[in-house]
């Protein structure tokens, strides 16, 4: 899916005001068009929701946008149907940290229902910065689903909590072949949380 080391997470003494290890961290996506807020499943994600953060803390999405938006009716680049908005960091800075691990949704439970946030990537173990959100449930897009013909799914690993209505006016703005033509830019992403204990320090 478009745009495609994570280290070794890191167990160093942390603050006392990091994040329990289980608590979800809320992010801001501002955008062109208005705030989404996401929280990130490091509990059940840790792999992936730790690599989007350290884009996060490094400020590569400000600059970045939502340049993708997939249809049920797009069937250019596959037969199965998905409803999707993607969107990845600025020029230049979306794979300054290699790519991650493929963390499964069989491995961490999170399905891909309409909200939730994925890791997009070709082929297995490829994800870097480029993530989307889903607009209506995808379960083609879960471990064992075939929109990507290798069968092991994306990793998802968190939900959009607030802004789902920004997330439909993205996907609403006219495309060709599913590349938004005026992509909505990213302002920033904050995290809102302290920073996750199971992402080191």
């Amino acid at each position: 899916m478009g745009r495609a080391i994570f280290p070794l997470l890191l167990v160093a003494a942390l603050p006392a005001s990091a994040a329990p290890a289980s608590a979800p961290a809320r992010v801001a996506i501002d955008t062109d068009l208005g705030r989404i807020s996401v929280a990130l499943d490091v509990q059940h994600a840790p792999k992936t929701s730790c690599n989007f953060l350290r884009y996060v803390r490094a400020g590569n999405y400000a600059g970045g946008s939502f340049y993708r938006s997939v249809h049920k009716e797009d069937h250019a680049v596959s037969p199965i149907p998905i409803e999707v908005v993607q969107a990845g960091a600025r020029k230049n800075m979306e794979d300054v940290f290699g790519p991650i691990g493929l963390e499964t949704t069989q491995q961490t439970g999170i399905r891909h229902s309409a909200g939730t946030i994925s890791m997009a990537r070709g082929k297995p173990d490829s994800a870097t910065s480029s993530f989307f959100l889903v607009v209506a449930d995808a379960p083609a897009l879960d471990f064992g689903g075939m929109r990507n013909v290798d069968g092991q799914g994306f990793a998802a690993f968190g939900k959009v909590v607030d802004g789902m209505e920004i997330v439909h006016a993205i996907h609403d703005a006219p495309v060709k072949n599913e590349a938004i033509v005026s992509p909505v830019g990213i302002k920033a992403v904050t995290l809102l949380d302290p920073w996750p204990r199971v992402c080191g320090g």
